[in-house]
């Protein structure tokens, strides 16, 4: 899907973490350009800055021949700037994930940029497992947060039926998603069983689920901030999450049989191999 929808945060709960800015998306007719997305840290009074102490600025993406990747990071890092295409989901939705978490965006660019000094000085050609672990992150991340250990353990021990079915209503009082990987958002236009986010688990106190979803998600981020800085080491660290079960986030899941599918739904072996 590439066609503008000023409407798709309505499109799945998925979007939740986007919906305090529908305020400002509804207004574009067409695809935001960069000075809209910068515009958007303007009317929100927001100020993103790198851990390099660089203001954030979405700029248009170079055209020619470069290591993108490369440079990417390390641009970002040095004078603050994102390169972003136009018209394209997958850097939009970037964009908008440096507006939700600017914090943990901004420690992840860091881990970045000092693992890419260290492979450059060490003339290693392949991604350090640190590296690796945040590309993961930063493309398919999911933010799981929970008031109740039962749960934790549930989805820590690949229980995918006992956690999703058998426990629905306390997942919907004490247990959020918070999709944070933008390559996430942009398949979550058109979601399919399959779909497998990398998680991150945070305990909480239950009076985390009466704060407003502005002041969860800032706490989201900086308990991620932390954990990015001090425990992110490898791949390992991150545990699959099979994004579909959430109670709600499709239609099929009110359904116990789609709980069924081994194929979506694997234990800890499968996952693993």
């Amino acid at each position: 899907m590439q066609y503008w929808d000023s409407n798709f945060v309505n499109r799945s709960a998925i979007f939740e973490p986007f919906s305090f800015l529908r305020k400002y998306l509804t207004d574009f007719s067409c695809w935001p350009s960069v000075h809209d997305l910068n515009n958007l840290c303007t009317l929100r009074n927001q100020i993103i800055v790198t851990h390099s102490g660089k203001p954030v600025n979405f700029v248009s993406q170079q055209s020619g021949k470069q290591n993108r990747e490369q440079k990417y990071e390390s641009r970002i890092y040095l004078s603050g700037h994102i390169q972003t295409r136009a018209q394209n989901w997958h850097d939009f939705f970037n964009a908008l994930v440096w507006q939700v978490f600017p914090q943990s965006k901004s420690i992840l660019n860091q881990i970045h940029y000092r693992a890419q000094l260290t492979e450059s000085k060490s003339n290693i050609n392949n991604r350090c497992a640190i590296r690796d672990a945040a590309t993961s992150f930063d493309e398919s991340g999911v933010i799981v947060i929970s008031s109740n250990r039962t749960l934790i353990q549930l989805l820590e021990h690949f229980q995918w039926k006992e956690l999703f079915w058998r426990h629905r209503k306390s997942i919907l009082s004490s247990m959020r998603f918070f999709v944070y990987g933008h390559g996430l958002y942009e398949k979550a236009l058109n979601p399919y069983s399959g779909m497998t986010g990398k998680g991150i688990i945070f305990r909480v106190e239950n009076d985390y689920f009466s704060k407003t979803l502005p002041d969860q998600l800032l706490s989201a981020d900086k308990m991620l901030e932390s954990f990015l800085s001090q425990t992110l080491l490898s791949s390992s660290t991150l545990t699959p999450i099979p994004l579909l079960g959430y109670p709600g986030w499709i239609r099929d899941n009110e359904n116990e049989a789609y709980y069924d599918n081994k194929e979506y739904f694997r234990d800890q072996r499968r996952f693993n191999g």
